[in-house]
């Protein structure tokens, strides 16, 4: 197994990413000017379901969540669980507030920065689920040390899942799909990839649906790749 550490070119310490893209509408402006201070993961302390929901209940954590359709659709289907959302872009977040708001749902909060900052601050095995959906490929090589799915992030991320938790990976980019399967095959004393046959990557499982980004690469000719990850028992 490969070893690595913190300043390998495997390990990232922060997202990289655009922040903002048109200007938003006038309703939009409100929602990021109103509603999200309300559901705004607080600046400092624990992440904890306690302390942003006022009871301890599944959490799940997705990581640059886009839109946020996918985000309000679990939050949606699973009322009693708690959601957090962490996405750099201003225009995604404004389009999720009004997922939020229509959907009317009070299981959801939301950080508008980088997603390991507030990860970091979620304790050890708190996490039911976590995704990592349509990630920036990064495709060239020099680019490689800025993707997600790298060892420090990965690390991360079975720290913070409880054992038998689920991580959830898509890409539609082969290089991505390459590079993934490759970090995970390092990482197989800390999770267990739960494809049995083709069909259990190449189509999203159950309670998983397709996000408005999967769905333009479908269009566009390119096939999604849906990754499913249980975390092993703590070592």
């Amino acid at each position: 197994m490969t070893a690595h550490k913190p300043g390998d070119p495997t390990t990232i310490n922060r997202l990289y990413g655009r922040s903002s893209g048109h200007k938003l509408r006038k309703g939009q402006q409100d929602l990021v000017d109103r509603l999200l201070p309300q559901i705004a993961v607080p600046p400092e302390g624990d992440i904890t379901a306690r302390a942003l929901f006022g009871e301890d209940r599944p959490l799940h954590f997705e990581v640059g969540f886009g839109s946020g359709e996918h985000l309000a659709y679990r939050a949606d289907l699973l009322p009693d669980h708690g959601f957090i959302g962490a996405e750099p872009f201003l225009n995604g977040v404004a389009t999720a507030l009004g997922h939020i708001r229509d959907q009317h749902l009070g299981n959801v909060r939301l950080h508008m920065g980088d997603a390991l900052e507030v990860l970091r601050r979620v304790p050890d095995g708190a996490l039911t689920m976590l995704y990592l959906l349509h990630p920036d490929p990064w495709p060239k090589a020099r680019h490689s040390k800025r993707r997600m799915a790298n060892d420090g992030p990965i690390d991360l991320f079975a720290a913070k899942l409880k054992p038998g938790g689920d991580l959830r990976i898509a890409t539609d980019h082969p290089v991505y799909l390459e590079w993934t399967l490759t970090v995970m095959q390092r990482h197989v004393h800390q999770f267990e990839w739960l494809a049995e046959k083709p069909s259990d990557f190449l189509e999203p499982s159950g309670g998983w649906i397709e996000t408005r980004y999967g769905a333009k690469s479908r269009r566009e000719g390119r096939r999604p790749y849906y990754l499913r990850y249980r975390r092993t028992a703590a070592t």
